[in-house]
């Protein structure tokens, strides 16, 4: 996830919930710190963003040097809105500095309702 150009995948014609992924960061070795500060920042400003239903980050307890988050948006063109705002292109562009290897994503399909949908 290191290139902001990445392929999001189309969700299938039958969705009706939210376009969503899951993803993980892991800190370089004593860069833990530096790089909750960096995702955390990014939590305000995305949480105000048009389409944006959920936006969260974590740290594993029992690996520190391990972030996950969690987004759901209310439409793929909102992800991808998301992606060219100038806090996020920032980000993206310098993260290596704070990630060991590349982000992982894992997009997701709801398989539950959504409530509202």
């Amino acid at each position: 996830m290191s290139n902001p150009d990445f392929a999001l995948p189309d969700p299938d014609t039958d969705e009706t919930g939210p376009y969503a992924l899951v993803g993980q960061a892991r800190a370089r070795p004593g860069s833990a710190e530096k790089l909750e500060q960096a995702l955390v920042a990014l939590v305000a400003p995305t949480r105000e963003e048009t389409g944006a239903l959920q936006y969260h980050m974590h740290r594993d307890r029992a690996d520190p040097d391990l972030f996950v988050f969690y987004e759901a948006w209310a439409s793929l063109a909102d992800l991808k809105e998301h992606l060219q705002m100038p806090y996020i292109q920032q980000f993206l562009a310098g993260h290596q500095e704070l990630v060991d290897g590349e982000m992982q994503v894992t997009w997701l399909k709801m398989a539950s309702p959504y409530p509202g949908a």
